[in-house]
């Protein structure tokens, strides 16, 4: 991406709003778990690269219904044009799913630390286990307790530079590093659409995260 990528989540179906911030997107996160059944609609009008992703409560999502039906519709989202389909590194059968995944789309494999933020070691052992389980982008979401786990997690993806790697820290302590992952090699940051349609905590409206991404151009 020659700008700073943002990817934003999108949580309701308002298609409208959709349409009014896509210039400033460069690709979309279908929350299937969050958007409820009304997604494959949202999917089939979106016209930039978008990601599936289907929750778990346990991983700050809203999916409720059993596993097998939410990777059910993972796999829908992929014959629905899906280019990025999103699985979490603790998914049963880890391997079957991302070699179904790997057949038309491409797999960011994840991980969700709602704590806090472990050493830089235990992260690094994370990516390490994602690579190998097959993934295309590595995910590393952690919880800034403090103002050093911004620190933590951008040097994860310094270390690891021929990974595409997606690492911040989540809550109010972690907004600069949402805001510095794709500035320092990660391979895009998450925005909201706007203020009050939050994915996830601390997640910064896409029009104030690419203006100022235009004001550090400056």
């Amino acid at each position: 991406m020659n700008r700073p990528g943002i990817c934003v989540s999108i949580v309701d179906g308002d298609l409208t709003a959709i349409k009014e911030i896509e210039p400033l997107v460069d690709l979309f996160e279908v929350r299937i778990d969050l958007i409820g059944d009304d997604w494959p609609e949202v999917a089939r009008n979106l016209n930039k690269p978008w990601i599936a992703c289907n929750r778990l409560a346990d991983d700050g999502g809203g999916w409720e219904k059993d596993e097998a039906s939410r990777i059910d519709a993972l796999l829908k989202a992929i014959e629905l044009g899906a280019d990025i389909v999103d699985i979490e590194l603790r998914t049963k059968g880890l391997a079957d799913v991302v070699a179904l995944i790997k057949k038309k789309a491409k797999c960011l494999v994840s991980s969700h630390d709602l704590s806090g933020t472990p050493s830089l070691d235990s992260l690094k052992e994370i990516v390490e286990r994602q690579a190998a389980a097959g993934a295309d982008i590595c995910k590393i979401v952690t919880t800034a307790n403090s103002s050093n786990d911004n620190l933590r997690v951008l040097q994860l993806i310094t270390a690891f530079p021929k990974e595409k790697i997606v690492s911040f820290a989540m809550g109010p302590l972690g907004s600069v590093s949402r805001i510095l992952c794709p500035l320092v090699g990660g391979y895009f940051t998450y925005a909201s659409m706007e203020e009050g349609k939050e994915s996830a905590y601390g997640q910064i409206a896409v029009k104030d995260l690419r203006q100022l991404y235009e004001m550090v151009k400056q």
